[in-house]
């Protein structure tokens, strides 16, 4: 869990142009819940040459979101972060470019999006799938704090559900053809919260019985349901895109190094989250797992990653929460996600639109 986002209250070698195809689509069905068994030789803090990709990050002013652009543009990749302010977007990337040196202005750009808003959503998809191939989607933005009591937006969906799931899945659907075109994939993030707490996602609005803990976690236990089941659906269409799922363990801002306008956590947090050190790690780590989900070659479509240790460590694959990976509970939130937002995602055309960059 990052224990901040949005976020309103409970813990939460060069390989080539492209993400290889074959990884994201390996022979013989899903990959979920399969722990391949290899040599691990991926080094977080020395990532492979990522020049040439591009990568769109949700979520960026602060906390993984921010973490995440910072260790793919510092290992030369084009990275959009976006952000619903500003002002807080644009102290975002001065901070990033601030932290890297050898940095230029034109490998990080900005792009305003509200996760809890579908026209924003629309209307940010539509300027990012105009230009070319999208290598990688981090799926990142969101509540980990909700309200006390249950809120909607102004689409009127709940407003844990909108801001976690609904706006990704969304936003997903609109960019598949760009991700298709570059052979990429799309990361959602989970939780280690849908480890014990199993919440069945029945009422996805929550419009009875809702307390803030359950809507944080049903929407991560939706959000990873619906990771897998888009693996399910763009193997079944051929498209040449992958889907993965990854979790950042327990990442707070106490065990963050200190950034101007991105983490300045005050001396009570400092030493509160010193006493976690034994299960709790940085958020900077707690990156590790989503960036390795979206650059690593060898992530393949349908897999989980996450820390070592489950809640702090070095990246590596592990089993998914079983309530996460059953198809049927897969489907039915798929459904509903496309009756709530009205975007059917475009898998005929995706898996055209490859045939026709590859000539």
């Amino acid at each position: 869990m990052d224990e901040h986002a949005v976020h309103v209250g409970q813990p939460a070698v060069d390989v080539g142009a492209g993400p290889h195809v074959a990884s994201l689509s390996a022979p013989g069905g899903s990959n979920v819940g399969r722990v391949a068994r290899r040599a691990d030789d991926w080094d977080p803090e020395r990532l492979p040459d990522l020049s040439g990709r591009r990568y769109l990050i949700t979520g960026t002013n602060k906390g993984l979101g921010f973490f995440s652009a910072l260790q793919l543009a510092g290992a030369g990749a084009h990275v959009v972060m976006t952000g619903r302010n500003p002002n807080r977007l644009a102290a975002a990337r001065t901070a990033l470019l601030r932290n890297l040196a050898d940095a230029t202005p034109g490998t990080v750009e900005t792009l305003l999006l509200d996760t809890s808003n579908l026209g924003s959503v629309r209307a940010a998809a539509a300027t990012a799938r105009g230009r070319r191939g999208l290598d990688g989607l981090l799926l990142n933005a969101g509540v980990v704090h909700p309200p006390k009591t249950r809120q909607l937006t102004a689409d009127r969906h709940e407003m844990v559900l909108a801001s976690n799931v609904l706006g990704h899945f969304a936003l997903a659907g609109e960019l598949l053809p760009a991700l298709a075109a570059a052979g990429g994939r799309m990361v959602w993030v989970g939780s280690v919260a849908t480890n014990l707490w199993k919440y069945d996602p029945i009422d996805p609005e929550l419009e009875t019985d809702y307390t803030p803990w359950r809507a944080y976690v049903q929407s991560k236990v939706m959000t990873a349901s619906l990771g897998f089941e888009a693996d399910r659906r763009l193997r079944a269409a051929g498209v040449p895109a992958g889907s993965v799922v990854a979790h950042p363990g327990y990442s707070t801002s106490g065990r963050t190094r200190g950034i101007l306008g991105v983490n300045e956590p005050s001396r009570g947090t400092r030493f509160t989250d010193s006493i976690q050190a034994a299960f709790a790690q940085s958020k900077e780590r707690g990156a590790w797992p989503l960036v390795r989900a979206l650059a690593d070659p060898a992530a393949e479509s349908g897999s989980f990653w996450g820390p070592g240790l489950v809640t702090l460590g070095a990246p590596r694959r592990a089993n998914p929460p079983k309530i996460t990976t059953d198809p049927e509970r897969g489907a039915r939130l798929w459904d509903f996600c496309q009756t709530a937002t009205r975007v059917a995602w475009p898998f005929e055309k995706s898996a055209r639109a490859k045939r026709r960059w590859r000539g």
